[in-house]
């Protein structure tokens, strides 16, 4: 074979342009994502300060840190070479930290989110490099499947980058301009979207992140924060925002054990709409972090319970050691790959506590006088809509915080809790079965008995005197009719004929029922064995009045 034929059969991989689409330049779906790429990057070049500086109004923003910074062939051959990866020579940056970045195409989300992208960076002694990224020349040069190394960057112009050169000694410094779909989020979101994903997530004190020179601390969620009522922490995290923002919670923080490499929290708010704290789109989630980074955005829809709580929730979850060993990361950077062993032990794990997390919850909103879960079966449907009721009513009598008295009132509407539940369900059951009975009387044609007739005119002869005595000249009863006024031990002996002497009946049970009902009634609180004998009783009632209108 001749060294011609030899050269003719040297083939070489080609990369055409278009792969910065498949990997990753579409993939990345939000601004936080956009964001979380580029601090991820000055956390692994061990960036102390991370300044993003805003401008709505040009649509634009610059993203500034004073990492280590590049060199041009740090810039050539690492940065702009897709696929590039720090882990292939160390796992841990030269101070320390473990790097986030993994895959090398994170910098392909840079070019996702706006139309130009210019990007200056030193290191320190030396003078800035960098170049311009085009979407709209990188679109040409992918749709006339230019080869990468025909492909060259413009130069920065370096005036741009002027008020934000002064004094940087060495890092990186990114300009974004022609923001797709504009910035749309108020510097307010922004400041509780970078402390929920970016600040108190590392929980690194010597990691600072600025947004239009205001530094990004907890302090930006105490909206959250003011309406969480509950806490379950995972592992006992030292979390700053667990330590020095929820301080105003309704019950003491529980612990919840897993394995040892997890840590985290789990808290609940008041109400779910207090958890739409990002945007009118965005909600709070339980998050999942590996080393510092957001790798699952609200957890929770991997392993659905289907109870009510669940839109109370959010959180994070640390779980480091999914990032040891092999790639369980997606291509897209925001999710862990589904079918993972280890990935899938955990979400197991995390389920079985996420389950009793809710249990837990009920049980809290309901000592607070708040609804809780209605599918939970530990309470009967009508003892929780009995609960519900009462809470609203409470809610009504509740004394402003400056009240001296305030306590001592909360004091007593808690006691009469589990004595409103069981009257508030009572009195419904009396409501119903005697009304029931009158539409029976009446769908019959059942005659009044003289008897009957004299008690209804008994009655009205009281609502007569008490009309007068209270100056009242308006029709109280919608139906003024004689069977009106009959209560349930009246209409028993108009239905059910039988001798409550001899046998039982409706008679016989209405007339055991009538001094505990008018009790409740007359909003008395009851014994226990008067509660039982009032429970026991109507359950023959209620069945005597379903024979009734079978």
């Amino acid at each position: 074979m001749t060294e011609k034929d030899k050269n003719q059969n040297n083939f070489q991989f080609e990369i055409s342009m278009s792969v910065l689409n498949h990997l990753g330049r579409n993939l990345y779906r939000s601004f936080a994502t956009i964001l979380g790429e580029a601090i991820s990057n000055s956390w692994d070049a061990d960036a102390k300060n991370v300044w993003i500086y805003v401008d709505k109004s040009e649509n634009r923003f610059f993203i500034k840190d004073d990492g280590v910074g590049m060199s041009a062939n740090d810039f050539q051959n690492k940065f702009l070479k897709i696929g590039y990866t720090k882990r292939k020579i160390s796992t841990i940056s030269q101070g320390g930290r473990a790097y986030i970045g993994r895959k090398g195409i994170g910098k392909l989300a840079l070019l996702s989110c706006a139309d130009r992208i210019s990007i200056i960076s030193k290191v320190e002694n030396e003078s800035y490099i960098g170049g311009v990224i085009d979407n709209s020349d990188l679109e040409k040069a992918i749709k006339d499947d230019v080869k990468p190394d025909e492909y060259d960057l413009e130069m920065p112009d370096m005036a741009t980058f002027t008020k934000y050169t002064k004094g940087h000694k060495r890092g990186t410094i990114i300009y974004f301009e022609g923001i797709r779909d504009g910035i749309k989020n108020s510097l307010k979101f922004m400041k509780k979207s970078i402390a929920l994903y970016f600040r108190f997530s590392l929980l690194d004190k010597s990691f600072n992140i600025y947004l239009n020179d205001e530094k990004i601390t907890q302090e930006s969620l105490h909206d959250l924060a003011d309406t969480t009522e509950f806490l379950w922490n995972i592992n006992s995290i030292d979390d700053p925002y667990v330590k020095k923002m929820l301080n105003k919670l309704k019950e003491p923080e529980k612990n919840i054990l897993m394995s040892s490499s997890i840590k985290g929290f789990i808290a609940s708010v008041s109400r779910p709409r207090d958890l739409n704290i990002i945007s009118a789109d965005e909600r709070v989630g339980v998050n999942l972090f590996v080393n510092g980074r957001i790798r699952e955005s609200d957890i929770l829809k991997h392993i659905p319970t289907a109870r009510v709580a669940e839109s109370y929730l959010y959180g994070q979850i640390h779980y480091d050691d999914l990032d040891s060993g092999e790639d369980r990361f997606t291509s897209s950077r925001e999710g862990v790959i589904a079918d993972d062993p280890k990935y899938k032990n955990f979400l197991k794990n995390l389920r079985k506590k996420i389950l009793e997390i809710v249990v837990d919850w009920d049980k809290l909103r309901i000592k607070n006088r708040e609804d809780g879960d209605s599918e939970n079966e530990r309470m009967s449907r009508k003892d929780r809509k009995s609960g519900e009721l009462f809470n609203a009513v409470s809610k009504e009598y509740s004394l402003p915080k400056s009240s001296k008295n305030k306590n001592k009132v909360d004091g007593w509407v808690g006691e009469l809790a589990d004595d409103a539940k069981f009257n508030f369900g009572s009195y419904a059951e009396c409501f119903i079965s005697e009304n029931l009975i009158r539409k029976f009387v009446i769908d019959k044609k059942l005659k009044l008995s003289p008897q009957a007739k004299t008690k209804a005119g008994e009655w009205k002869t009281v609502e007569a005197e008490s009309k007068a005595k209270g100056n009242i000249s308006i029709k109280i009863r919608r139906v003024n009719n004689d069977l009106s006024y009959l209560s349930m031990d009246d209409l028993a002996y108009l239905v059910d004929k039988k001798d409550p002497i001899k046998e039982a009946c409706l008679a016989r049970d209405a007339k055991e029922y009538k001094p505990i009902r008018d009790a409740v009634a007359h909003t008395s609180l009851l014994t226990q064995l008067a509660k039982d004998k009032l429970s026991s009783v109507y359950e023959n009632i209620k069945a005597r009045v379903k024979t009734l209108l079978k």
